[in-house]
């Protein structure tokens, strides 16, 4: 199975991600790798965990730390029966700022983030310490899940009963040159989303024809170039619905031509309209 990367962007109105499946979805990427650490915590399932090097066998209850840049296969991908759920909590190291680890107070929580680096898994002990802490994080509000989040880093930064799963410290090999290509890609989608974004300038970034980089992109990341933007467009518009700002303001700001074509891809990427999305955002606030 090829190794993908896969591109990551915080929930709106967060600094890290959190992801609350109830059921085996169909993933676009399956063994992959991406630069943020990820915890994954499974309530209910069992299958096949595929970490590094380590491969073995998951049930109900398990909860492992992945370090960045680690491959590893989807706890959803090949699982056994028809009950699965798992909430997956994605992080960079400074998602609290450069200095956040540097704090003399969170000098445990660095070395697990130095830990991490070949795959923690913890024993049953602090899978039961944190699972009433992960089972609440997909229903609370951003800062409530700061601070839910640093809880579980303590626990486990302080937990005896963690081992490694990538054992024997074997790098994978990414491509130094395939890496700088799809960053230079993301990079520019960041920096130009808001703008109409051609297709030709972004190929010559990575230094490929057209068709050539269609193909590669896909290849990837699993996405075509159109809806990656798209993607990190919705993501932005998030952000802003959180705001006084129109949606038709929105819309024009992240980088969308007219409402109705904000109103349909948005909905096609969250399963909402974005009016729906923010009266969901103000009860919740």
């Amino acid at each position: 199975m090829k190794l993908q990367f896969e591109r990551i962007e915080p929930g709106a109105g967060s600094s890290f991600r959190v992801i609350h499946a109830t059921g085996a979805e169909p993933c676009r990427v399956f063994w992959h790798h991406h630069p943020e650490y990820e915890i994954v915590f499974i309530p209910a399932g069992q299958g096949r965990r595929h970490i590094g090097n380590s491969v073995g066998h998951y049930d109900a209850g398990d909860l492992v730390f992945i370090g960045p840049n680690l491959p590893h296969l989807n706890f959803s991908y090949g699982h056994v029966g028809d009950a699965f759920e798992e909430v997956v909590v994605q992080l960079r190291a400074d998602f609290m700022g450069d200095s956040f680890l540097s704090r003399p107070e969170l000098a445990t929580v660095r070395r697990l983030f130095e830990r991490s680096h070949t795959g923690l898994l913890f024993g049953a002990e602090t899978r039961q310490a944190v699972t009433d802490w992960m089972k609440q994080l997909p229903g609370q509000t951003p800062f409530e899940r700061l601070l839910t989040l640093l809880q579980v880093l303590h626990i486990m930064a302080t937990a005896t009963d963690g081992v490694p799963l990538h054992a024997d410290g074997t790098r994978f090999e990414l491509n130094p040159k395939e890496q700088a290509r799809i960053d230079r890609v993301c990079q520019y989608v960041e920096a130009h989303y808001a703008e109409p974004i051609d297709i030709r300038t972004v190929a010559d970034l990575a230094n490929l024809t057209i068709p050539a980089f269609s193909r590669y992109f896909k290849r990837m990341t699993h996405l075509t170039f159109t809806d990656f933007v798209n993607e990190y467009r919705v993501s932005q518009a998030q952000r802003l619905l959180h705001s006084a700002r129109t949606i038709a303001d929105v819309g024009t700001a992240v980088g969308f031509v007219n409402l109705s074509h904000f109103n349909k891809t948005f909905r096609e990427a969250t399963g909402q309209t974005p009016s729906a999305y923010r009266k969901g955002v103000t009860m919740i606030e």
